[in-house]
């Protein structure tokens, strides 16, 4: 081979197949099935810190069992995140990793934790100054949701803003289809 031709350039893959992001349509329904389970999680630790506080009405320490549901969701998201999959990626096949594609690590699980709570926080945080109903914020919320998750069809690789700002990406690990009967 001629040293001064140079090879044919590979076609232009922006990641390699184990890189790739999972469709938002996936990615979403994950999202879905994880709230469901979210319910399912706070119940006890909610009850155990009604019991403990003596709590009588539900508006009663709310600032506490915020705390302790905050607490318990970031220990359950860490947790999972260090691992790769919660249920639902698992069911959905998708996977988180760092940008290189290594295990996330706790501190970044962490940082990523603190960032999806873009998800809620701004139409939450508009709530009292603007004096919207609980049904304005639930529309609210619906759309900035929608917006929130079509803005990552903007990122090169697919990816959710904070998973980027994070240091994470949420990969595909669906099975070849070869290999399924």
């Amino acid at each position: 081979m001629n040293p001064t031709v140079a090879a044919p350039a590979a076609a232009a893959d922006p990641e390699p197949p184990s890189l790739r992001a999972p469709s938002l349509r996936r990615r979403m329904a994950s999202w879905l099935y994880e709230g469901t389970l979210m319910f399912g999680l706070v119940v006890l630790p909610g009850l155990l810190f009604g019991i403990a506080t003596n709590t009588r009405h539900a508006l009663d320490n709310r600032h506490g069992l915020q705390a302790v549901v905050f607490g318990v969701l970031a220990v359950y998201f860490v947790y999972f995140w260090c691992k790769g999959q919660t249920l639902p990626m698992k069911t959905w096949h998708i996977r988180m990793v760092d940008r290189a594609g290594r295990r996330v690590t706790w501190p970044r699980a962490l940082v990523r934790y603190l960032l999806g709570w873009v998800w809620f926080l701004p139409p939450l945080a508009v709530m009292a100054p603007f004096g919207l109903s609980g049904g304005e914020v639930t529309v609210l919320m619906l759309g900035w949701v929608a917006v929130w998750a079509l803005l990552s069809l903007f990122h090169p690789q697919r990816q959710f803003w904070h998973d980027v700002m994070a240091g994470t990406r949420l990969i595909d690990v669906r099975p070849d289809a070869s290999r399924r009967r």
